[in-house]
């Protein structure tokens, strides 16, 4: 049998699908994929922005070690390292038909080569849907690797819009639609809620398309299908956070003889390219970048989570050029630690969030929690079991001290394993100064610059 796959990768989802809880979202494509395959209840990307995130996917590397810092488009311009092995060049070398459809946002195009590439900006799930058949029109008998990037649910250009409310999906009353709790109740909110949900539905006809191709074709035996998100919900508090609304996230595998399950491992978007890999029994990448991802499939396979999947790292350099604020996470089923390397710059907003009319009401509504939200300390550290928004700060408390090193130590030692250029002595940079180290240069042991040596 062939292995083909198919990658389907939602802009802005954040958790709000049906199959995740949401009660307004109409998602019953998501929910079919999902009532038949692996649903993971604890994936998390490591960053919370576009191309950093779909990078992460493609390359299995945190963007410190990628070199995709932030947004490739336009004036932003962050693009991989030529040096990475990334999914389509090693499926490609494996033999696979290779094509993306929709979104693609990451660069340079020789280090993400798909042979088969129909970019577009649009949220046309027809048009999608038409150019995924022509691609398996041309791929004939080769195994083959697709991705569809949706546009949907991004924001459009406009200051409350997702898109063309017009159109066959459902439209949704401001007045009826769920609150996430990283939001205020306002009429602004809820407004664009409404019309997000709206977008939501139309990126899962999208996904119902898809999934329809794949059965009206035989292929369903033969193809591996994940779903997943780049990043939370472009709202307040969530997209470009590294909180949990942020990253957080939707992940859906179908493995072709793998019945339905929900798994609570806790399991990091860096495994996505091994687990492509290792169903298309394709070599691992021998680039000399460093990887710590493991294939998903034997948790597809297993009721219970085997030992070793309790925890996830996570690391946000950039959004926009301008949106620099690069933080480190260690999350485990428990506690988040966040370090935040720049905290002496308030937390920038993005470009799509900043212009929203629902931004605009909750800084009127409250810029006492706005500044919180702003101005943040060196490290952060919280009980999400108590406080899953991250809104109590416990890295200050006496009793918290033997966690807070514990966490704080082995984000360092993931921070080196990684070769984070961002792993800071004295304001400077550990890697970079790494042959001065050994030339006898001593560091001192503090984070941030101060004038005495």
């Amino acid at each position: 049998m062939s292995r083909n796959i198919v990658l389907m990768i939602a802009d802005d989802l954040g958790r709000m699908a049906g199959c995740y809880g949401d009660p307004t979202a109409r998602t019953p494509n998501v929910d079919r994929l999902a009532a038949g395959g692996t649903l993971f209840e604890n994936a998390f990307a490591s960053t919370a922005s576009c191309s950093g995130s779909r990078s992460t996917v493609y390359t299995g590397l945190h963007t410190h070690q990628s070199g995709q810092y932030g947004l490739n488009h336009a004036r932003h311009h962050f693009l991989t390292f030529d040096s990475v092995q990334t999914a389509p060049a090693l499926l490609n070398a494996a033999g696979y038909a290779t094509g993306i459809i929709g979104k693609v946002h990451v660069g340079p195009d020789t280090t993400y080569p798909w042979r088969w590439r129909d970019e577009s900006w649009g949220r046309d799930v027809d048009w999608m849907a038409t150019r995924a058949e022509a691609f398996l029109d041309d791929a004939g008998e080769t195994p083959f690797f697709l991705t569809l990037g949706f546009i949907d649910p991004h924001r459009d250009a406009s200051r409350a819009g997702f898109g063309d409310p017009e159109g066959p999906d459902p439209l949704f009353d401001p007045g009826a639609v769920s609150i996430p709790p990283f939001l205020d109740d306002l009429p602004e909110v809820r407004a664009e809620l409404a019309a997000y949900h709206h977008a939501i539905a139309r990126m899962d006809r999208g996904v119902g398309l898809v999934l329809d191709l794949l059965a009206r074709r035989g292929l369903e035996d033969d193809t591996l299908v994940v779903f997943l998100s780049d990043n939370g919900a472009p709202f307040l508090h969530s997209k470009t956070t590294l909180y949990d609304a942020g990253v957080h996230l939707p992940l859906i595998l179908r493995r072709p003889g793998a019945g339905p399950q929900r798994s609570d491992a806790m399991v990091s978007f860096v495994d996505v390219l091994p687990t492509l890999l290792d169903w298309a029994n394709a070599p691992a990448p021998d680039d000399g970048h460093p990887r710590e991802g493991r294939s998903l499939l034997p948790l597809a396979a297993e009721a219970d989570t085997p030992e070793g999947w309790d925890a996830v790292y996570g690391s946000h350099t950039f959004h926009e050029v301008t949106n620099y604020w690069p933080t480190r996470f260690l999350r485990d089923r428990r506690y988040k630690y966040h370090r935040n390397v720049a905290w002496q710059l308030p937390f920038p907003i993005s470009t799509d969030i900043y212009g929203s009319l629902s931004f605009e009401a909750m800084r009127r509504a409250a810029p006492e929690d706005m500044l919180h939200r702003i101005h943040r300390p060196a490290e952060e550290l919280f009980d999400l079991w108590d406080d899953p928004q991250e809104a109590h700060d416990l890295a200050g408390r006496p009793e918290m001290a033997g966690r807070l090193r514990d966490m704080r130590a082995r984000v360092e030692a993931w921070q080196r394993r990684t070769q984070d250029p961002w792993l800071l002595r004295d304001g400077a940079s550990v890697l970079a100064l790494r042959d001065h180290l050994s030339e006898g240069l001593e560091l001192p042991d503090r984070w941030d610059f101060r004038p005495d040596p």
